[in-house]
């Protein structure tokens, strides 16, 4: 039997090598005049700005330029939102990695407004958007968040009493995402595995969520089954392999839309806090916490007996997808989910993923953690005890 589910509107979507052409199609449909938000220096290193910047002068464009060189802050956001709010931008392009395609939605949501951010923040402020905005395109250079799919902007605010909380809004949602592997044909090791270890996080938590549906559940399983074989490539001898980096992006996309509809489990639970609380890019802190959390994951359900079965099972199924054997056994249950943590501990270590301790979190951070993390979504409870435990052995 199906349970009664929803499933939520996703941006017109572009894919493939190449459809970065695509854009100067794409933008008189909304207007002339152009706001262009980027990160730091990445887009300018890979040659790919000054192709950018050219074609957009060539076409005739009005085109102005915005940079985001961290995780979007409320105040860069304001700041930002402020400059271009009387300057009668047409639409917004967001061209990067996670943080830029949020910060892009979230500018293009407050241009509107006349006040802060914060105070349209979900858990931060006490006022609800109503949708308003200026038409935006995603097109992101990394293959990690999947926010070119999703209705949140995910803003952050370092410190003692800070924060990761979304502005939402069903209008949010990108009116285009263009997803273009060759755009992330020059994405470092690092950032790579770290971006693709979080996209996989986002499958597999939504795969195994309490709210997962057979829509989800068929588009995480086709996103996880091109990813396997190919994130430790992305990271090595096929970064530079356009079939590689179309297998990646194609993940990223499903998990941005998986997410968005099935939610997330206890790593994203930590995810919000630790980068609330630290400077830690969040690709770092998902690739860290997954293989732990998903060993945790198991045991409970095990402990469960029967109960647990049904989500041990789905577990299972991607252990068997790990191996190769699509053909599930359900003889093999047992194996398939210590494959799975086995596989998910050996990238942890071959990417190089960094510990907690390398961003400055120490065991007396724990409680503070443990206090504001979300099991939202988890398949099974975690106490405190175990989620300290996921904790530690990543310290």
């Amino acid at each position: 039997m199906i349970i009664p589910f929803e499933f939520a509107s996703i941006p017109r979507i572009i894919f493939g090598a190449g459809k970065l052409s695509e854009l100067y199609e794409l933008i008189p449909e909304f207007g002339n005049n152009v706001l262009i938000v980027t990160g730091g220096t990445s887009l300018e290193k890979s040659g790919n700005w000054d192709i950018i910047s050219s074609n957009l002068t060539q076409k005739g464009f009005d085109f102005s330029h915005a940079f985001i060189t961290e995780e979007p802050s409320p105040n860069r956001i304001d700041e930002i939102a402020a400059k271009y709010r009387t300057m009668n931008i047409d639409v917004i392009v967001g061209i990067g990695g996670g943080s830029v395609t949020d910060a892009g939605k979230a500018i293009s949501a407050m241009i509107p407004y006349q006040d802060s951010i914060v105070n349209y923040l979900e858990g931060v402020g006490t006022k609800k958007p109503d949708g308003k905005k200026v038409p935006y395109i995603a097109i992101p250079t990394t293959s990690g968040t999947g926010s070119e799919a999703t209705k949140n902007a995910v803003i952050s605010k370092v410190g003692e009493d800070g924060f990761k909380k979304s502005l939402r809004h069903d209008n949010y949602i990108p009116n285009i995402a263009i997803v273009d592997p060759e755009l992330m044909l020059t994405c470092p090791p690092s950032i790579t595995g770290a971006c693709g270890m979080d996209a996989f996080t986002q499958l597999l938590e939504a795969y195994v969520s309490a709210k997962g549906n057979p829509m989800t559940n068929a588009l995480a399983y086709s996103g996880l089954k091109y990813m396997k074989d190919n994130i430790v490539p992305a990271c090595t001898s096929g970064s530079d392999d356009i079939g590689v980096r179309t297998a990646m992006a194609y993940g990223s996309l499903m998990s941005g839309i998986t997410l968005a509809n099935a939610g997330l489990g206890i790593v994203h639970g930590l995810a919000s806090p630790i980068g609330g609380y630290f400077e830690i890019p969040h690709g770092v802190v998902c690739g860290t916490l997954l293989a732990e959390a998903t060993k945790m994951n198991i045991l409970k359900l095990k402990e469960k007996g029967i109960e647990g079965r049904p989500a041990l099972m789905k577990h299972s199924e991607i252990g068997a997808l790990m191996a190769g054997e699509e053909d599930f056994k359900k003889g093999e249950l047992y194996k398939y989910l210590d494959l799975l943590i086995e596989t998910l501990e050996k990238w942890t270590n071959n990417l190089e993923i960094e510990k907690l301790s390398a961003y400055g979190i120490a065991e007396d951070d724990f409680d503070k953690i443990i206090e504001k993390a979300s099991l939202k979504n988890n398949p099974v409870h975690l106490s405190s005890d175990d989620i300290r435990k996921i904790l530690k052995n990543r310290l």
